[in-house]
């Protein structure tokens, strides 16, 4: 079996990568990073004109009705480019929730707006504590009507429409709420992370006004069929961040000179780069499966999710540090680029769910799978 793209994937990553070489270099990266802007607008827009917003979004609500293979390749290349941008929160969260569990009318109020960059949206569940369970949720909703609280929530602060995962006494015991931002029930408290190029908030939900998404007391099924999803999407732009890392380190391995010889030619230093590439090798071919699993839902879905999120993530952090290393006592300095990648690699590795938390939906995932 191929699991190569075609001709039309291709394209898109040759013209995603050219775009973003052109509008995303390193500096508007460091301008972000260094200044008080929450995101890169005037990139954002750009990229909503180019459609990547509306990929896989069907034509029926403003979208391209495209499919993930094309998705995937754009998120490879903003993760190779370190875009400062909500694409991940507003496309792999709160779009593929409401493709999932939406009803025709919330799909006309809210997809063609996400896709046509007039809303960003953002996913919230997490409440600290290491909670992983329906039974954990404090939020609570009642006749539409919510009260709690939720931590850490990426890009919060400009979405103007938030996914809320709270508890109910029915079903599973949880329920997802559509919470547009517009309104005085809801407040955000920013949160410093390692990457300052990307933000995020606690967000405090007081008598805040939400419409139901799906079914009340089927909500943590919902919730895990969003986040398998989103994982995959997120192992992409992991994997081209870490494939970024890979070539920046030989690029100034091979230019730099120790001894009237360049660095890349010490044993040292090959060996690093080498762990590199088996690591990014063993990631692409996990994110490949992830990639044929959400194209066709297939049912080896949960399994190719936490595949693909373990392998992307131990590559990305690994790729990120030893990139570091590479560059030697420079590689520690502001100047240098590599922070870049350092910093994303960590906020992504929890972007949702720690790397151990889906080591454990992996192993159960391999179970049901061996067991079926």
């Amino acid at each position: 079996m191929n699991f190569e793209f075609g001709e039309d994937q291709n394209l898109v990553r040759d013209q995603a990568r050219g775009f973003l070489a052109e509008h995303c270099p390193p500096a508007v990266v460091r301008r972000v990073l260094e200044g008080d802007e929450l995101y890169a607008a005037d990139l954002w827009q750009k990229i909503v004109e180019m459609g990547w917003t509306a990929t896989v979004i069907p034509e029926e609500f403003g979208g391209l009705g495209l499919s993930y293979l094309e998705l995937v390749v754009i998120a490879e290349e903003l993760g190779r480019a370190c875009a400062p941008v909500p694409f991940g929160s507003s496309v792999f969260l709160a779009t593929e929730a409401l493709l999932a569990g939406g009803s025709q009318a919330q799909k006309e109020a809210w997809l063609p707006k996400l896709a046509a960059g007039e809303a960003i949206g953002t996913l919230a569940y997490a409440e600290g504590g290491g909670q992983t369970t329906a039974a954990a949720l404090q939020t609570k909703a009642a006749g539409g009507v919510l009260n709690g609280s939720k931590v850490v929530v990426a890009d919060a602060q400009i979405s103007q429409l938030i996914v809320v995962a709270a508890a109910c006494d029915s079903g599973d015991g949880c329920a997802l709420y559509l919470v547009p931002t517009d309104q005085d029930g809801v407040t955000c408290e920013p949160v410093n992370t390692i990457d300052p190029a990307t933000n995020h908030a606690n967000i405090t939900l007081k008598d805040a006004q939400g419409e139901l998404l799906g079914a009340e007391g089927q909500g943590w099924a919902l919730l895990q069929s969003v986040l398998n999803r989103a994982a995959i999407l997120y192992a992409w732009e992991q994997l081209g961040g870490s494939e970024s890392c890979l070539e920046m380190a030989k690029e100034y391995a091979m230019g730099r000179y120790a001894f009237g010889r360049p660095i890349a030619s010490y044993q040292a230093i090959k060996h690093k780069l080498a762990d590199m590439y088996v690591k990014n090798t063993l990631a692409r071919s996990n994110a490949y499966f992830g990639a044929w699993a959400l194209n066709t839902d297939a049912a080896e879905l949960p399994l190719a999710a936490a595949t693909a999120r373990v392998g992307s993530t131990q590559a990305y952090y690994y790729a990120s540090k030893e990139n570091i290393q590479t560059h030697g006592g420079m590689g520690y300095t502001w100047e240098f680029d590599c922070q870049f990648y350092y910093r994303r690699s960590k906020v992504l590795a929890v972007a949702i769910g720690s790397e151990a938390q889906w080591q454990e939906k992996l192993i159960a995932a391999s179970e049901q799978t061996n067991a079926a």
